[in-house]
């Protein structure tokens, strides 16, 4: 199969207006892979730096590996393609990489032209702001992506926030099995059990959240003290390897075989991120950090979405 690169650009909560610029340095910096989503409002932006990237010859579409995310409202088969040709005609790109469901979670259908992206509430207009299941079949969903890889607009399909057993029901049925997992990995959060049922499946892992709870301060749902840099035995391995405590974590993520997505606007952390290949952490390394596991995930919708969306919406037990 296609190869996806193991280091890559997040683009969740880079703002608009640095969205671009920010695409375009990666790129110039040697970033192939970059990773979109419906959701996060700035795919125009971001198909803006990829294609002043290759209109300047720095890169060729071929050379890179573009992934974007269906959301949560169109997970209804008369959605799935209308909602894969937004995004390819917002990145201005002929065809994706990889295409994932972004999550588990089925929502009303908005209608582009009403409001894109649609975000979770339903209505935020109503008085009743909240979000409205609509309760799909993921088989259903999932049989509609399979269509987009037959005709050629994605190439690779996959998941997003789901477990174990949800990848297991999907391989049941699937035409085309999944090919990617993302999911939040963090040393906090090292998903051990998924890791391994996924490659002994041959589905490849996409770690998000790769640094843990510096995503989520600005969104209040993690302080300072949940910070993985902060642990005096990272700080210590970066210190014996000469690296910054990121990058030991970061580096700890692609030793595990995963591929990770950190995300940047600043031009010396998108180099300080990828700068991950000249230096390896031993076998007792990679242990003091694995040891950090607490089975702790700063994005939780059965956390989030009740205080966010005034609806109480669980995907983990």
């Amino acid at each position: 199969g296609d190869r996806m690169p193991s280091v890559g650009l997040g683009t969740w909560k880079i703002p608009k207006d640095k969205t671009a610029e920010s695409v375009y340095s990666a790129i110039t910096n040697g970033y192939r892979l970059i990773d979109e989503a419906c959701d996060y409002g700035n795919e125009v932006e971001a198909g803006q730096g990829i294609n002043q990237a290759i209109s300047e010859g720095i890169v060729s579409r071929d050379d890179l590996f573009i992934t974007s995310k269906l959301w949560n409202t169109y997970h209804r088969k008369e959605h799935v393609k209308a909602a894969c040709l937004k995004t390819l005609k917002d990145l201005s790109v002929e065809y994706l990489d990889l295409y994932l469901i972004h999550f588990p979670i089925s929502l009303k259908f908005v209608p582009f032209e009403k409001r894109y992206p649609p975000e979770w509430i339903y209505d935020p207009e109503s008085a009743d702001k909240c979000m409205v299941e609509d309760a799909v079949p993921m088989r259903e969903t999932w049989e509609a992506m399979q269509e987009l890889v037959e005709e050629g607009l994605v190439r690779n399909i996959g998941l997003c926030n789901v477990g174990v057993s949800m990848i297991r029901d999907i391989l049941s049925y699937a035409k085309i099995k999944p090919a990617v997992l993302q999911v939040e990995i963090h040393p906090y959060n090292s998903q051990q059990v998924l890791l391994r049922y996924c490659r002994e499946n041959g589905i490849a892992i996409t770690a998000f959240s790769n640094l843990g709870a510096s995503s989520y301060l600005e969104l209040n749902m993690s302080t300072k003290a949940d910070s993985c840099l902060e642990e005096e035995c990272v700080r210590k391995l970066a210190e014996k390897h000469g690296k910054t405590p990121a990058q030991i974590v970061l580096r700890w993520g692609v030793q595990r075989g995963t591929a990770i997505i950190p995300k940047s606007s600043k031009t010396h952390r998108l180099v300080e991120n990828i700068s991950l290949f000249d230096f390896n952490l031993s076998n007792d390394d990679m242990m003091v950090i694995d040891s950090l596991n607490a089975n702790k995930r700063f994005n939780d919708p059965g956390v989030f979405a009740e205080g966010a969306f005034n609806t109480f919406f669980p995907i983990y037990e």
